[in-house]
């Protein structure tokens, strides 16, 4: 059954792509580590997470090879087996090579694509209306979700783009990085577009907007997802009281995690700072990261590792009280 903007409810939860113990060689071969994988997501679906979405940013889709993505979005369809909808992340520096991915995925058993625009040059408007229409034109019927992150894609998609998206049948939802433009963007894109905040915004969102955020996007999962989920049954249940005391719980373990409060510092160093963040919570070993992106500043190191110890008290604290 494809599935639609009415399907996306929950928590979408964004994994990484656990590594060999050699992957971070440019001579590395084959670095996706699937035992790792395989634990991942059964914890991550087992704890009650909603949808799955793979190699975004710090899914590292950019430092896989096409085959390392192939084997690795096979793995999680297999792992999942039908239990939640998958959506395979395709992301790539031109509409072709997009396409094809999206093709061959579905082709694995995905239920839909995780399609972030080329990054290379900028894109306007135009240009990124452009990019979707031809994605969708070329894989008709498939269930997309767009990928709305200004500092990975060197801009934002504006209210006037998103109207224009929400008219895309195959659009049914995106991922959104939050700030100012949160709710102009949730207003833009009406009953058509499922718009993602991030699990920290989603709280304050709810609770203004009780019949449109019924979603949020987590990249943290895989570091802890029982509180997650915890706070997707309070918000989907309009207990706003439960909802703010969990809210400010998660907001407290992400906090550490972002330089001075900066979310594009932490941006620059997303993949290594994510690698520190999955080891500290402790559910799985995510292994090291993959070339170019190695390494981070010292403090950024730190403030990522107390990041993943509180995600880990938080995965605690919640798996006592379900």
């Amino acid at each position: 059954m494809k599935l639609t903007m009415q399907d996306i409810r929950g928590v979408v939860g964004i994994i990484p792509t656990p590594a060999t113990p050699d992957a971070e060689s440019w001579a590395a071969q084959n670095t996706i580590e699937f035992d790792q994988t395989i634990k991942m997501v059964r914890t991550v679906v087992d704890a009650g997470v909603d949808i799955i979405m793979t190699t975004g940013t710090f899914g590292e889709c950019a430092t896989l090879t096409w085959e390392e993505l192939r084997s690795f979005t096979e793995c999680v369809v297999k792992t999942v087996g039908g239990r939640r909808p998958v959506f395979a992340g395709v992301t790539t520096l031109n509409t072709r090579d997009t396409i094809q991915r999206g093709r061959d995925l579905m082709a694995l058993g995905a239920d839909g694509l995780f399609v972030g625009r080329p990054m290379w040059l900028a894109m306007d408007d135009i240009a990124i209306v452009r990019f979707y229409k031809d994605v969708a034109a070329a894989l008709p019927g498939v269930p997309l979700v767009a990928y709305d992150n200004p500092s990975a894609f060197k801009g934002k998609i504006s209210p006037a783009a998103y109207r224009a998206l929400a008219e895309i049948p195959e659009i049914i939802a995106s991922k959104h990085v939050g700030g100012p433009a949160l709710v102009p963007d949730l207003l833009a894109v009406g009953d058509r577009i499922r718009l993602l905040p991030l699990e920290i915004d989603w709280y304050e969102l709810a609770k203004a907007h009780p019949e449109r955020a019924v979603a949020c996007w987590s990249g943290s999962v895989a570091c802890a997802p029982a509180p997650l989920v915890a706070l997707s049954k309070a918000i989907l249940s309009q207990k706003w009281s439960e909802a703010s005391a969990i809210s400010e719980r998660l907001n407290w373990a992400v906090r550490a995690m972002f330089p001075g409060g900066d979310l594009s510092k932490f941006m620059d160093y997303s993949i290594p700072l994510g690698h520190v963040r999955f080891r500290e919570a402790g559910l799985f070993e995510p292994g090291p990261c993959r070339p170019p992106y190695l390494a981070a500043p010292a403090d950024y190191v730190e403030g990522s590792r107390v990041c993943g110890q509180r995600w880990a008290e938080l995965q605690r604290e919640y798996t006592k009280s379900s």
